[in-house]
């Protein structure tokens, strides 16, 4: 004999807020394990990277507490947060509360001047004019950098990757992938010194020579407070910058830097090295040019990406961006070529003083 089942009315959930029911949704939605497969496009990622943006509103400690107790899992076994993803491996993601609409949206959004920086964008690649004072990625107590807060605008771009990266108080020329095949071959043109990178910058004294091209081994190292550094030894690796003067003042100059490697610091350290400190470097500057400098308004460092020139990994077309110096920088050169930069500047440099410790 068959059961019988009577009909049930549907609950009124009227007199509960929307939000609070959206709320809820959006936590239990994600309260189940996940199976992923990884596309050609989600191939070559670093394990860790993907998570980063793949949970969304969750923290970084939180990813990487994920991987050290192997409840992420590849291809059914633990897998290390630098391990390089393959088309067809199969991902399982543990339950994770992800941020709710809420918390999104009190999520600052991009920036109206960063968005208004994009030089150029295609199917493969956007240029971004990056503004100085702000960082490339998230970390060391910056909650977004720009690619954070690209793939926070862009919530359905599938790929969004950085091929290189700029020192926060460096502006200018930033390149981001939108594929992972041109984000390779990208990589690649870097790697043979098939994609040329220029700077501006200006440093104390006179500079010597037309051109010079340096080639000192940089070796990177953490202080004992935990700060990034670079420095000249032998064992580090080949670092090699070509300079070309551009203008001289009395008590500045303006170079050219073309990277023809691509070294942390290397700008920035190579002219330390050699008695030119960049105006405003307060990790390798001349501590009394730079409060100088402070004095007079100026208060970022004179470092900027100015060009990139390279062939379009898709089409083979050459291209060229060049990046107008920002105002602040445009000013100082205005004064210099004027009246220069005040009668004490006038002295050539005396000593360069590393920010302490």
């Amino acid at each position: 004999m068959g059961q019988k089942f009577s009909a049930v009315p549907a609950p009124n959930w009227a007199w509960i807020p929307q939000t609070l029911i959206l709320k809820q949704i959006m936590t239990l939605s994600k309260a189940f394990v996940e199976w992923l497969e990884v596309d050609e496009d989600q191939a070559g990622q670093r394990l860790d990277n993907f998570l980063q943006g793949y949970l969304k509103g969750v923290p970084k400690s939180h990813v990487y507490r994920l991987l050290r107790n192997g409840e992420v899992r590849v291809n059914s076994k633990r897998a290390d947060p630098s391990y390089r993803l393959q088309s067809q491996d199969r991902l399982r993601i543990p339950p994770v509360r992800r941020a709710t609409p809420e918390e999104v949206a009190a999520v600052p959004p991009l920036p109206v001047s960063l968005r208004s920086e994009v030089l150029h964008e295609d199917e493969g690649l956007l240029v971004l004019n990056k503004p100085a004072g702000v960082a490339v990625h998230g970390g060391s107590g910056i909650r977004l950098g720009v690619i954070e807060q690209l793939r926070q605008d862009r919530p359905d771009a599938r790929f969004l990757e950085l091929v290189h990266r700029l020192d926060r108080d460096t502006s200018g020329l930033l390149l981001v992938a939108k594929k992972r095949a041109v984000l390779v071959a990208l990589h690649e043109l870097l790697r043979h010194n098939r994609m040329e990178k220029s700077y501006l910058a200006l440093v104390q004294g006179q500079f010597p020579q037309a051109r010079q091209r340096v080639n000192l081994p940089l070796h990177k190292y953490m202080t004992a407070s935990g700060e990034r550094r670079v420095a000249i030894q032998a064992e580090g690796k080949p670092s090699e910058t070509l300079f070309t003067r551009l203008q001289t003042w009395p008590e500045a100059t303006l170079l050219e830097a073309r990277l023809l490697t691509g070294r942390t610091h290397q700008i920035r350290v190579h002219l330390a090295h050699l008695g030119f400190p960049i105006a405003g470097d307060d990790k390798y500057g001349n501590y009394d040019w730079n409060h100088q400098l402070t004095r007079l308004g100026f208060k970022r460092m004179f470092l900027h990406a100015a060009r990139l020139s390279f062939v379009h990994p898709l089409d083979q077309r050459p291209l060229v961006f060049e990046a107008p110096l920002p105002l602040p920088l445009a000013q100082i050169l205005t004064r210099l070529a004027k009246s220069g930069l005040g009668e004490e500047s006038l002295a050539p440099p005396r000593r360069v003083r590393q920010k302490q410790e």
